[in-house]
């Protein structure tokens, strides 16, 4: 794997990660400027206004504030999609890669939720003077991941290459975003399908460098914490994969290095937690063994989520609109309590059938499972033992 950096016209880095000839041995360069007429993002005559966050004092959370988001691009037509490579022999338009073709590219969101601006300090005030409501510049950053160059295409359809070629790319991005100052979480994911809110149906996923503890890790790193203290120094993330195995009746896939399997506790209809068997803090701590393996794993695991619901019409599969977000250890104090871990979830209940938050969910956030952990778990099963059926009848 081969990774090119450079700059696209308004300042925002760009990185090519190839996987191909004659780029991966150098033998030739993708195209590296933009010809955009795109003013710089850092203007010295005009400074930059950045996105704030403020701390709810009721709950502690920090909740950025990014207005400039409500005019980024929505649902374009095919041939305008800013994530697609330039067309070979037209003229450049708006989008975000200069080249005619890419392999995996990543490069800062045009439209960033967070976002460090030079020159202003990481200071804490308070809005309308009152100590009840902080107030801080959400100073991280936030970058774009493009699984490939096609339109059409979708990670579980790639190649184990190119799966292995994005899971470097993770790495890559999260040695780099994790030295920022200020980072206390890097946070790959990727939303999958319109039913989830996909505002650009290129394949691609997100990477956030988060300056704060959002909720749900905030929660997660007390647990072990408690857990720690309470079991004369455990891992809790690893004894919940130990259970998990003991049990057996949840698991739904598992190869030398990795295991899934659905949560006890599983919240959404369908929801899969994948985690490595060693006690690995983040993508730049697997070897390569270990990411060969997830390769082939998380294209495994993907493809029998895209047979989870059957149209009971046509009979054929429907591709799975989820979620799945990387937990990676955090940055800093309590990073000896994470372990890296996937968790994929979809919204999808049944066929047409959307799970939409009750009052008690959305206001208290008090979840109620539609389904068991356990049904999900049958399901996947089931897909596997197709799986390994055709494998045989192939072999024969």
């Amino acid at each position: 794997m081969r990774r090119t950096s450079t700059r696209l016209a308004d300042g925002r880095e760009l990185l090519y990660f190839d996987d191909s000839e004659p780029y991966v041995s150098g033998a030739s360069t993708r195209r590296l400027d933009d010809p955009r007429p795109l003013g710089p993002r850092f203007a010295p005559d005009a400074p930059a206004v950045g996105p704030e966050m403020r701390r709810d004092p009721l709950t502690g959370d920090w909740i950025p504030m990014a207005s400039h988001r409500m005019n980024r691009t929505f649902l374009p037509a095919a041939d305008a999609c800013p994530l697609c490579p330039a067309r070979p022999g037209a003229e450049y338009s708006d989008g975000e890669i200069p080249d005619t073709d890419y392999d995996v590219a990543v490069f800062e969101n045009r439209f960033p939720a967070l976002l460090d601006v030079p020159g202003v300090a990481h200071e804490t005030a308070f809005v309308d003077d009152e100590p009840l409501w902080p107030s801080r510049p959400a100073a991280g950053r936030c970058e774009v991941v493009c699984f490939s160059s096609r339109h059409d295409a979708s990670f579980a359809g790639l190649s184990p290459q190119r799966a292995r070629t994005i899971i470097d790319a993770w790495a890559d991005r999260t040695a780099e975003l994790s030295r920022l100052p200020g980072v206390r979480q890097v946070f790959p994911f990727e939303n999958r399908g319109r039913e989830i809110g996909v505002t650009l149906p290129h394949p691609h996923g997100q990477i956030y460098a988060l300056p704060y503890l959002p909720p749900r890790t905030d929660a997660m790193l007390r647990e072990a914490a408690r857990y720690r203290d309470r079991t004369a120094g455990r891992s809790l993330l690893a004894d919940v994969l130990a259970a998990e195995l003991r049990a057996g009746t949840r698991v739904v896939l598992e190869s030398e290095h990795w295991v899934a399997y659905v949560p006890a506790a599983a919240r959404w209809p369908v929801e899969v937690h994948l985690a490595p068997r060693a006690d690995v803090p983040d993508f730049e701590g697997l070897n390569d063994a270990e990411r060969d393996d997830l390769a082939h794993v998380y294209l495994t695991l993907l493809r029998r989520l895209d047979r989870f619901f059957v149209d009971p019409d046509s009979g054929r599969p429907i591709p799975l609109p989820y979620i799945a977000g990387w937990h990676q250890a955090v940055v800093g104090e309590g990073r000896e309590l994470g372990r890296l871990h996937l968790q994929v979830f979809s919204v999808l209940r049944a066929p047409g059938k959307l799970k939409y938050l009750a009052g008690i969910e959305s206001g208290l956030a008090a979840w109620i499972s539609d389904t068991t952990p356990e049904r999900i778990a049958a399901r996947l099963q089931e897909l596997a033992r197709e799986d390994d059926a055709t494998a045989e009848e192939h072999a024969r």
